[in-house]
């Protein structure tokens, strides 16, 4: 299993996902100085667990459901939340 299904399935059993998406930017960051491992991941979340939600309240849910990840395997996780409204609309 790659990082994003293992990301994938950790969030969608916490959250209920209409819609994710993940792309790795790792390989873009090996060469740099201050990188010591670790995945550079965007990703885009659908749920309407986010309605009504500040995105910081949107982040911490996200950031809760990833746990001992962001401490391990993850180094940088930029991510779109989006309720789905707002992701049909785009």
């Amino acid at each position: 299993m790659d990082i994003g299904d293992k990301i994938n399935q950790i969030i969608s059993d916490s959250i209920n996902l209409k819609h994710f998406e993940i792309k790795d930017f790792t390989g873009r960051h090996l060469n740099h100085e201050q990188h010591n491992g670790g995945f550079h991941l965007e990703a885009t979340i659908v749920s309407d667990q986010f309605v009504d939600k500040s995105l910081i309240d949107r982040h911490k849910i996200v950031y809760a459901a990833l746990g001992d990840l962001m401490k391990h395997e993850i180094h940088a996780f930029s991510m779109k939340t989006l309720t789905v409204e707002e992701w049909e609309n785009l």
